[in-house]
């Protein structure tokens, strides 16, 4: 990226550089693997035109790029409409978004009403995730992003 913009670029807020172009990067190089339902989903729609936005802001307010594809499916009559998202739930596919255990994907099993202590030994609201080695580590929920 200091090679494009011939600057270092920051990490809380992105989309107000002048490139003449959109490119948002999602997990998928270096060390950590594109998530198998992100890459199959944009790979289902190779060769569709779609709209991205690439600006980016992690204070509060958030804002997460996007990319949008025109979505044409024909309905029948039997045909369900899909449920909107209701939030973080056990079952949920989610990303953990800070270290020790940055990237790595999983599935919540349990949100403790309870606040848990992590290892700074602050109480926090805490996730219980399952994750594909088998482990069951608690992250605070405000480590989570949820995969939908």
């Amino acid at each position: 990226m200091r090679a494009l913009l011939g600057y270092d670029l920051g990490v809380a807020i992105t989309g107000t550089e002048q490139v003449g172009m959109t490119l948002i990067m999602t997990e998928g190089f270096g060390r950590i693997p594109m998530a198998g339902r992100t890459f199959e989903l944009l790979k289902s729609r190779e060769g569709q035109k779609a709209s991205i936005n690439g600006a980016t802001q992690i204070r509060a307010g958030v804002l997460r790029p996007e990319v949008i594809v025109a979505w044409h499916e024909e309905r029948s009559a039997q045909s369900e409409p899909r449920a909107p998202a209701s939030g973080l739930r056990p079952g949920s596919a989610v990303r953990i978004i800070r270290e020790p255990l940055f990237g790595r994907i999983g599935k919540v099993i349990a949100l403790p009403q309870e606040p848990g202590e992590i290892a700074t030994e602050a109480k926090v609201r805490v996730a219980e995730i399952a994750l594909d080695d088998g482990t069951q580590p608690l992250v605070p929920r405000a480590n989570l992003e949820m995969i939908e």
